[in-house]
This record gives C-alpha cells, structure tokens and sequence, in this order.
C-alpha cells in the first residue's frame, strides 16, 4: 500500500493541499475547526512528515552534531539526553560524536567532518585553542559550550570560577582550612579545570587561608580512578585535608573511596564538594555534595542559539536577522548532601 500523501490528506479532509501544509506547520491563522479536522484526517489515513524533504528544501538535512570528549563520562551523558530532547522538538536529529579530547578530532568537527551532513555543531572542546578557532570561514554554524576560548563564537556555560568559589567558600564555612583541590590546575589555560581553579584560591584569598600549590591534586583525567589515585598518593605523602573540593563528580566518587580505605571519616574527618550533580552522587555513601548546573538549561539554550545560526546561515539574504556572537551564561546552585553535612568545626 503506497504512503499517503498531502493531496491524500486534503482530499479526505476537504481542504486545500495549502491548507494541509499550514495546520502541518501549525501556522496560527488556520481556523481550529479546520485544523481539527485536518489533524483527523492525518490520524485516519497514518500520515507522517517527511521531514527530510521539508529540510532540504530549505538547503538543510536537519541533523546536527553534539560533540562531546567522551561519551561514558556522566555528565556528558545527561547532558546528550538534554540535547536530544531539544532537538527533537525542533524536528531536528542529534548526531553525537566522541572526541577523545584530541586536537584533531575537534578541528574535524569544527570543520563539519569535511561533508555538509551537518547543519550545525554543539561542541565540548578541551584541546582547541582560540587560534584555532579565530578563523571558520566556511564552517557550519557552532556553538561552544564549557570556557569561552575565543571572542566572537557563541559560548553557553556555568559561572565556573564563581562556582567554585562559592563551593570553596561553603567549605571553610564549615571550619575546614585545609581544603585541597582535586584536578586542579594553576596554569594560564582557558579552560574549566583553571576556572574552577581560580574560583578555589579566590575562596582562600577572601578566608584569609594561605594558597599552597602543593594543595592542586592532579589528575590525568576526570574518572572516579584518578580521584582515588590522587587522594591516595597525597595521603601517603602526609598530606593531612579536612575537605576536598574535587573538579567533578566523578573524581570526587573516586576520592570517596580512597578516603574509606585508608579509615577517613566523610564528612565528620574530611568533608567532600564536587561538580556536575551526577546520578551516581545520589546514590554513593555518603550521598555527594555538588555544584548541580543546570544541564537542561544549557541544552535548551545552546540548541536555540544553533537553530537561529543554521536559520541564517541558508536563508536568503537578510531574510533572518543576524545578531553579535553570543556569551551565555545559565544557572547553577550548591547541591548539599551528606559528604559535607556533618558537625562544623569550630
């Protein structure tokens, strides 16, 4: 049996094949008896849109890119799911790409995988630099989300830096003065970990607290065996914390247990922050204290600003208006749990 079609669809109807394509479109001017019975005889004959006819029309596929560094780390997958979401209810299909936090990777993506199968990107780099993207002519439209490397591209984000201050702050509220950073990082780089890293010493600059660089617990990367690995090695070296604040959940899960083992009380010997709100927090013992970004803010907002980049990137001159680069800021909030909710020290 052949598919139905939009002169199917208006025949059953009664109506104009224009009328059809506007109640498809849901434009307002259609009467809603007349989108009533339009949307019934969509129902009754199994109707569906081709939506990738619709979109090349406009000189689009309809797909985008999220890339993101790697794919099983927990927060990039909430943040996929949100993604997803967002797209969909823009009839627009998500094409997710992993990384590896490689330079060449993300210039592949920043130059659309060399074929035009993308509209747009949404894109987590952590190995770009803002010399590399300072000239994309020639790009598909991109939206950046984490730090912002470079003037002029459009940027969602949390306030990193004032987020970890206020997370470092909570902390010495709590009569912690030994408080190490795990992950942290004390170069001149752009991206979260040194955002998070200068929100950290500005928390101990405004305590009065002396910042010692050998309080920067590295890690080789942001996985709950790093956290372990590096809470492990600064207690066998002496190090003696009454707080962590830890530069993802998934370190700071890793750092939960690396405390347990070597007999550490959380909270009432060290308390523990992290960042990202996490599923796995809710659930670990004691439950993780966190900074929560509100990931499904940052979907919603870096899909609109993409979608209005695609608009107009393929509509005629002037058609859709254009506007300066976008710098957005979303909401985050102090998400308190027990690793930080025992007694204060006084």
């Amino acid at each position: 049996m052949a598919r139905p079609r939009i002169k199917d669809v208006a025949r059953h109807a009664g109506v104009s094949e224009k009328t059809v394509s506007n109640v498809i479109n849901d434009y307002a001017h259609v009467s809603d008896r007349t989108r009533q019975v339009v949307r019934e005889a969509i129902e009754h004959l199994g109707y569906r849109v081709n939506l990738a006819g619709r979109h090349l029309r406009k000189g689009r596929t309809g797909i985008i890119a999220l890339v993101v560094p790697e794919l099983d780390i927990p927060y990039f997958a909430e943040l996929a799911r949100h993604v997803i979401r967002e797209a969909e209810e823009r009839s627009l299909t998500v094409l997710i790409h992993q990384s590896g936090a490689d330079r060449d990777h993300e210039l592949a993506a920043l130059a659309g995988f060399g074929s035009t199968f993308v509209d747009g990107i949404i894109l987590s780099p952590l190995a770009l630099t803002a010399d590399d993207l300072r000239d994309r002519t020639g790009f598909p439209p991109t939206v950046l989300l984490g730090e912002l490397l470079e003037e002029g591209a459009d940027h969602v984000a949390i306030d990193n830096e004032r987020a970890a201050r206020e997370a470092t702050r909570h902390l010495i509220g709590l009569g912690r003065r030994t408080v190490l950073a795990v992950g942290g990082r004390d170069d001149s780089g752009l991206g979260t970990a040194q955002a998070r890293t200068r929100g950290y010493r500005a928390a101990l600059a405004e305590a009065g607290i002396a910042y010692d660089p050998a309080a920067l617990l590295p890690v080789g990367s942001f996985r709950m065996p790093d956290g372990a690995r590096a809470v492990a090695r600064a207690l066998a070296q002496g190090a003696r914390p009454d707080a962590l604040l830890c530069l993802n959940d998934q370190l700071a899960l890793g750092a939960l247990r690396a405390l347990h083992e070597h007999g550490v009380s959380v909270p009432g010997d060290v308390a523990v922050i992290g960042f990202d709100d996490v599923e796995g927090g809710r659930f670990s013992v004691p439950t993780l204290s966190t900074v929560a970004p509100d990931k499904a803010a940052v979907a919603k907002v870096a899909v609109q600003l993409l979608q209005h980049r695609i608009e107009e990137a393929t509509a005629p001159d002037g058609a859709v208006p254009g506007v300066q680069a976008q710098d957005r800021i979303v909401a985050h909030r102090l998400v308190l749990r027990e690793s930080t909710q025992g007694h204060e020290r006084r």
